[in-house]
Parts: C-alpha cells; sequence; structure tokens
C-alpha cells in the first residue's frame, strides 16, 4: 500500500490487523508514553513502533526506541529520517537514510467520506473544486479523504524540515489520475508560505503520490536534496 508510492531508497513496513502476533514488544523508553492510554490506542502505538524497528534492521541500523519530539513528531535514529502512520486495522512506518532524502511524509486513512463539516476547515475553495470535479469524473473515491491524507503527509514532510506549524490553508494541493490505473496517481502540494531551503534552494512546493485500494487511501510525500 505505502510502498509502492515510495522511491526504492526508502525501506517501508506496514501491519495488518493490528492483533499482537508476530510484532515487536515496546521498549523500555516507550512505555511511560503509552502508560495511561487505552488498549486501542497503545496496540496502535506499538505495532506501528514495530514497524518502525523492522524498517530499521532493513536499512542495518540497530533498532532503537522511537519517541516522541516537539508537537509528536518522532525523533529517528541519528541519520535517518522517516515517517509513520495508523489508522483502524492498518499500521505503516517508512524510513530512509537522510543522504537519500530529505524528508518524507506518508499518511493512510480509511476510505470512507470526511465527517460533516470537516472539509470546510481542511481545504481551500479551489480545492473544493477540483474535488468536485474528480468526484464526478471518478466517483468510487471518497476524494475528501484523499485530500485529507494528503495534507496530513505533506505537514510530515515540513516540519522536521522546519519546525514549524503548517496549517491545513497553506498548501494548495492538486491531485491527478493516473491514466492507466484510476486508483493511483500524484500529487502537488504549492506551499503558500515561504518553504523550507533544502540544498541551498528555497521549495516551493512537494510532490507525492497516492493510491486507493483495500479499504483505505494512502499517500506518499518525498522531499529530494536538490
Amino acid at each position: 500500500m505505502i510502498e509502492e508510492l515510495l522511491p526504492g531508497t526508502v525501506v517501508a513496513v506496514e501491519a495488518r490487523g493490528l492483533d499482537d502476533t508476530g510484532h515487536l514488544p515496546l521498549l523500555p523508553e516507550e512505555e511511560p508514553l503509552i502508560a495511561r492510554a487505552v488498549a486501542k490506542r497503545r496496540r496502535e502505538y506499538t505495532v506501528v513502533r514495530s514497524c518502525a524497528r523492522r524498517a530499521m534492521e532493513k536499512l542495518g541500523v540497530p533498532a532503537q526506541p522511537v519517541l516522541t519530539g516537539e508537537r509528536g513528531a518522532p525523533r529517528w535514529p541519528a541519520g535517518l529520517t522517516g515517517s509513520m502512520t495508523h489508522c483502524d486495522g492498518y499500521c505503516a512506518a517508512a524510513l530512509v537514510r537522510l543522504t537519500d532524502l530529505a524528508s518524507l511524509g506518508i499518511d493512510a486513512e480509511p476510505d470512507g467520506p470526511l465527517p460533516e463539516g470537516v472539509l470546510e476547515g481542511v481545504a481551500l475553495p479551489a480545492e473544493v473544486e477540483r474535488l468536485r470535479l474528480l468526484a464526478e469524473r471518478r466517483p468510487g473515491i471518497h476524494w475528501d479523504r484523499l485530500l485529507f491524507s494528503a495534507k496530513e503527509s505533506v505537514y510530515k514532510a515540513w516540519f522536521p524540515l522546519t519546525g514549524l506549524w503548517l496549517d491545513f490553508s497553506e498548501a494548495d494541493i492538486e491531485l491527478t489520475v493516473d491514466p492507466v490505473d484510476p486508483r493511483r496517481g500524484t500529487l502537488r502540494a504549492a506551499l503558500l508560505v515561504p518553504g523550507p531551503t533544502v540544498g541551498g534552494r528555497r521549495v516551493t512546493h512537494f510532490d507525492g503520490r497516492w493510491n486507493a485500494r483495500d479499504g483505505l487511501v494512502a499517500s506518499a510525500v518525498t522531499v529530494p536534496h536538490a
């Protein structure tokens, strides 16, 4: 689901079902962060970190705790960057060496409509109009939920580069449908505030990919060094 959205330098590990079978347990440093959580939240927290540690192993990095930093962003081992996502029945983590990418963000959501009133809070007028056209042409996908996922991926890629909040209204996202497979495509997020400087250049937009299958919509954004 997520892996096909990312370049080959990125390692992605996903899990479905979220039972306790075959997942790595939490490390002692992680336990205090989830001690008071309800059972569902604890399972998601455990499984997504198990995915992250398996990704570390695939990159040849010793498995380490994934703690949280400012605004809840994951803190990765030195030399790595990455992103995690979880929703009902699905978790995924993606990691890459900082020598290969400056940043990345992933997000998965159930392929269902957003709750009433949410779209108005996250979408720009131009985005709403583009969603309307997409829904007319390709009615089999919940485009509002996909836009929300893309906004989340953009923020997850943005924050490690800036340490700043990015409001939903500060990135204008256009979704493009693949001409061969209409359940996948690309996305471009035009940044409406000054972007980060990466590799000596000011970034004005983020690019990514999306897909919709198996009851989920997913998106991924990667930021190259140049």
